[in-house]
């Protein structure tokens, strides 16, 4: 069994085909520019494998998953260039005649994360995941489902109390100004210093304001879900930014409820090189061909 994998980010496409053990078999990364050329590279990959028995597809957004809106299956009003009202399950289902998974990035990372974990022995049922690259957005896992009925979540764009050293910044989400994403996302560290993050040392106050942001986001998780876990990914994220974070959530929380171990309960995903979508999409697929999902 072949199964298939998008992870579609605003930066890049990883797509990926894996065995039934959720082992990469071939991969390749696409850049995201316009959707024709973007997914006329994507179908030309897939096509190599005759024997491809599902697919599925986590995708930046916003998204439509309703399955009774006319626009399911839709990239809906993204604030990525020429991407807003694109199909892009239907270009899919043009090209390949199998089962079709259809949810969003953050939501592939968190399924991919729990499978994972569950794998391991460890007993879980809550996750929340938090992808801050490009965009910030979170996928979350309650007793062994997503959360999302009208509309998958979007803790991306919730409001922050303002840092104190952080006024005169205005934050770069086109719609809300300084939301999480408008705060904390990576094009903040050109908005805010001319120069990309990577660049930017960890001694740079800027990240100490960061954590502070990405805190209230863990506090606001821990105190609406009380999830088991709270993982965080993307190209913004270190272990060494964490630990800022982790400071961060223990003066804000101030020992509100019991966190018996901060070190394990806000962390870094289990599958390493941001796999966890790929990994949780494999997951979905083989749960389509035995019917065990629709």
């Amino acid at each position: 069994m072949l199964l298939g994998s998008i992870e579609a980010g605003g930066t890049k496409f990883v797509c990926a085909v894996g065995d039934s053990d959720f082992n990469v078999v071939d991969s390749t990364v696409i850049p995201t520019t316009t959707p024709d050329e973007t997914f006329s590279k994507t179908i030309e990959f897939f096509k190599q494998f005759k024997d491809l028995s599902a697919l599925s597809i986590s995708s930046f957004g916003p998204i439509q998953i309703r399955k009774d809106s006319p626009q399911y299956g839709y990239i809906t009003d993204t604030p990525k260039y020429g991407w807003s009202n694109v199909n892009f399950l239907g270009t899919m289902k043009e090209n390949f005649d199998v089962p079709m998974y259809w949810t969003t990035d953050v939501n592939g990372s968190v399924f991919g994360e729990y499978i994972k974990l569950k794998s391991r022995g460890q007993r879980v049922s809550s996750l929340v995941y938090y992808t801050i690259g490009t965009g910030v957005g979170a996928g979350i896992i309650m007793n062994g489902q997503f959360v999302g009925d009208e509309g998958h979540p979007e803790l991306g764009h919730v409001k922050l109390k303002r840092h104190e050293d952080d006024l005169d910044f205005d934050g770069i989400c086109p719609y809300h100004k300084d939301c999480l994403e408008g705060l904390v996302s990576g094009p903040t560290f050109e908005a805010r210093l001319g120069k990309p993050g990577p660049e930017v040392p960890l001694t740079n106050h800027v990240w100490d304001i960061m954590a502070y942001y990405v805190a209230q986001a863990a506090l606001q998780a821990t105190l609406t879900f009380r999830p088991e876990k709270i993982i965080f990914g993307g190209g913004v994220v270190s272990e060494d930014f964490l630990k800022k974070v982790r400071f961060e959530f223990a003066k804000q929380l101030n020992g509100y409820i019991e966190i018996k171990d901060l070190d394990s309960y806000i962390c870094t995903p289990t599958l390493s090189d941001n796999g966890s979508a790929t990994y949780g999409n494999f997951a979905l697929g083989a749960a389509l061909v035995k019917h065990e999902i629709a």
